[in-house]
C-alpha cells in the first residue's frame, strides 16, 4: 500500500512538473497608469489573458523608458513565451527589441508603435493600435463642424492644444492630424500648444498657464481626455464656463469624458478604444497554434461622441451621421 501511495505521489509530481512546463507565460510591459484610458487598456488585457488560462507577468513602467527596457530584459531572463509591449515613446528601442528577437520570443505590439526604422529592423508577430493621425483629424473636423453649427464660422477663434507625451506616437500623430485639418480653417488660430504628458494634473497646470498668458481662448483641443478634465478645473477656477466660454474637445472616450459631456463641461471626445484584450487573445491563440499573423497595423473601428450621441465619419471627415451609440452607456 505504501509503495502504491509513493507511486501515486511520484506520478502526481511528474504530472505537475509537466503541466508547469507546458503552461503559457506572457510578459506585458505597460507604460503606466497615467490615464483612465490606460487603466481600462491594462484591465482589458489582463482580464482576457486570465480568462484564457495563461500566466501573466505584468510590469508597470510608471512612464519611464528605462523601466521598460529593464522589464523586457527581465522577461527574456525569465524565459516567457510571448511578450506584449506598449512603448512610452517611439524611439530608443532598437537594442532591447533585437535582444527579444535573439531570444526568439514572439513580440506583439500594442497601442503605441516604435518608429518605422525600428519596425523595419525587428521581427514582431502582430501589432494593434489606434489611427492617431485620423483621431487628430476627427478632433479638428468635429471642432470646425461645431463652430459652423453655432454660427461662428466667420469669426477668428483662438485655439490652444494640450499635447501628449513628447515623442509618443499618439501625441505626434494626433498633433499632425489636428494641424493638417486646421490648415483649411484660417479662422481657427492656434495660439499655444504644449505637452501635458497625457495626465490630468499636468493638463490642469498647463491650462492654468495658458489662461494667464492669453486673454482670449475660445477652443481647447486635448490629445487625451484626462488632460481635458484637468484643464476644466483650471477653467472653472478662472471663473469661466467650460463647454460654453471655451469649447473643449478631447480624445480617447472613456466614461469620465462622457460624464463631463453630459454635465456640459466638455463638448466632444474622439474614440480610441482601450479594449485590446480580445484582439490580443485571438492573436496569441493563432501564434500558439502555429499560424502566421499579418504584420499590418490593425486599427479597431472607432468614431466620435458629443452630447447628441455617436458620430460616424465619412472618408473625407466632413460629412457625419448620428450612430445608434448612446453616450451614457460607456462602461470604461
Amino acid at each position: 500500500m505504501k509503495k502504491l501511495l509513493s507511486l501515486i505521489v511520484a506520478l502526481m509530481m511528474v504530472l505537475g512538473i509537466a503541466a508547469s512546463a507546458g503552461a503559457i507565460t506572457i510578459g506585458f510591459s505597460q507604460i503606466g497608469q497615467e490615464s483612465d484610458w490606460r487603466t481600462a487598456n491594462t484591465d482589458s488585457v489582463l482580464a482576457a489573458v486570465e480568462a484564457a488560462g495563461w500566466e501573466m507577468v505584468y510590469s508597470d513602467a510608471q512612464q519611464k523608458q528605462e523601466n521598460q527596457v529593464q522589464a523586457l530584459r527581465n522577461f527574456i531572463s525569465q524565459g516567457v513565451d510571448y511578450i506584449l509591449f506598449t512603448g512610452v515613446v517611439s524611439t530608443g528601442w532598437d537594442e532591447v527589441l533585437k535582444e527579444v528577437n535573439e531570444a526568439e520570443i514572439p513580440l506583439i505590439l500594442l497601442d503605441r508603435m516604435p518608429e518605422q526604422s525600428t519596425l523595419d529592423a525587428i521581427d514582431y508577430a502582430a501589432a494593434f493600435g489606434g489611427d492617431f493621425v485620423e483621431e487628430g483629424r476627427r478632433m479638428a473636423y468635429w471642432t470646425a463642424n461645431y463652430v459652423e453649427k453655432i454660427g461662428k464660422a466667420d469669426e477668428e477663434l483662438n485655439v490652444v492644444i494640450l499635447e501628449g507625451t513628447t515623442g509618443a506616437d499618439a501625441a505626434t500623430g494626433r498633433q499632425e492630424g489636428i494641424m493638417e485639418v486646421l490648415a483649411n480653417y484660417p479662422n481657427l488660430k492656434v495660439i499655444a500648444s504644449q505637452t501635458g504628458n497625457f495626465t490630468r494634473a499636468e493638463g490642469q497646470a498647463v491650462m492654468e498657464s495658458f489662461l494667464k498668458a492669453h486673454d482670449k481662448i475660445d477652443i481647447l483641443l486635448a490629445h487625451n481626455d484626462d488632460m481635458a478634465l484637468g484643464a476644466i478645473e483650471s477653467i472653472k477656477a478662472a471663473g469661466k464656463d467650460p463647454g460654453e466660454d471655451i469649447i473643449i474637445v478631447g480624445c480617447d472616450a472613456p466614461k469620465t469624458a462622457f460624464d463631463a459631456i453630459i454635465a456640459g463641461d466638455m463638448n466632444a471626445t474622439i474614440e480610441c478604444t482601450p479594449l485590446y484584450g480580445p484582439f490580443v487573445v485571438a492573436a496569441l491563440e493563432k501564434l500558439i497554434a502555429g499560424e502566421a499573423m499579418d504584420k499590418t497595423l490593425i486599427h479597431p473601428e472607432e468614431g466620435a461622441f458629443d452630447a447628441e450621441g455617436g458620430i460616424v465619419y465619412s472618408a473625407d471627415g466632413r460629412v457625419t451621421e448620428k450612430a445608434a451609440d448612446k453616450i451614457g452607456e460607456r462602461l470604461y
